[in-house]
């Protein structure tokens, strides 16, 4: 018997993808279908006229059809991008989604530290050391920041710590431009002392799993961080 292709059962799939991203996008910018076609045809116009001035107007425009569709295909992805950070702004657990973006060569751990006000703290470990994300209100998170890189520092004394609270305020850094900030750190460690900085953060690690946060009730519509159990 010939084997199925299962060609047909994954373009729906990408075609689904594309769909729900365009209605997600459209909720935040209504006018989204108007700018991309906008932006296709004024591409468009614009290798027609230069085929005008050449007198090829018609080999000009078939050139020009793969470069409107290759710009109005990034302008939709940056669109989607904002409109999904749009989305997760103001949301518990909202820097942990961000941070999921990084590449190869970084570990997230979301939510290593969380109390009952909604303040978080995120860790990301890689080249330039230990990253702790905070996200609250700026003037606790501040200090529960404080506490936690006092924390990494008796395990891992050498390495490097840096501190970045989410927020549009000032020393901030917003959400949309915190995956960028972080990569842009200096590597201050090789990737053998990487493995040894999160091996020495295991011990850390395994303590706060008896205790991931404090007793108390949070509200019911408030979305935790993956692998953060609700408090009873």
């Amino acid at each position: 018997m010939a084997k199925r292709d299962t060609t047909p059962e994954q373009n729906p799939g990408r075609v689904a993808q594309v769909r729900a991203a365009y209605r997600l996008t459209k909720e935040a910018q209504p006018r989204i279908g108007l700018i991309l076609l906008g932006i296709f045809l004024a591409v468009l116009v614009v290798f027609v006229a230069v085929g005008l001035l050449l007198d090829s107007p018609i080999l000009w425009g078939l050139v020009g059809l793969p470069f409107a569709f290759l710009v109005t295909v990034i302008v939709f992805g940056r669109r989607v991008e904002k409109a999904a950070y749009a989305r997760l702004e103001g949301q518990l657990g909202a820097a942990a989604n961000a941070l999921a973006t990084l590449r190869r060569g970084w570990t997230v751990d979301p939510a290593v530290a969380v109390t009952r006000n909604q303040d978080v703290v995120h860790r990301v470990v890689g080249r330039p050391g230990i990253v702790l994300v905070g996200e609250g209100a700026p003037n606790r998170v501040g200090h529960l920041l404080a506490n936690e890189k006092r924390k990494h520092a008796r395990v891992a004394p050498e390495t490097p710590i840096y501190t970045i609270v989410v927020g549009d305020g000032e020393d901030q850094v917003p959400l949309p431009k915190l995956a960028s900030h972080v990569m842009k750190l200096p590597r201050n460690l090789r990737p053998a002392e990487v493995t040894e900085v999160l091996f020495r953060l295991k011990a850390l690690t395994a303590h706060r799993q008896q205790l991931p946060i404090p007793k108390g009730p949070l509200p019911k519509n408030i979305k935790l961080p993956p692998g953060v159990p609700r408090p009873r």
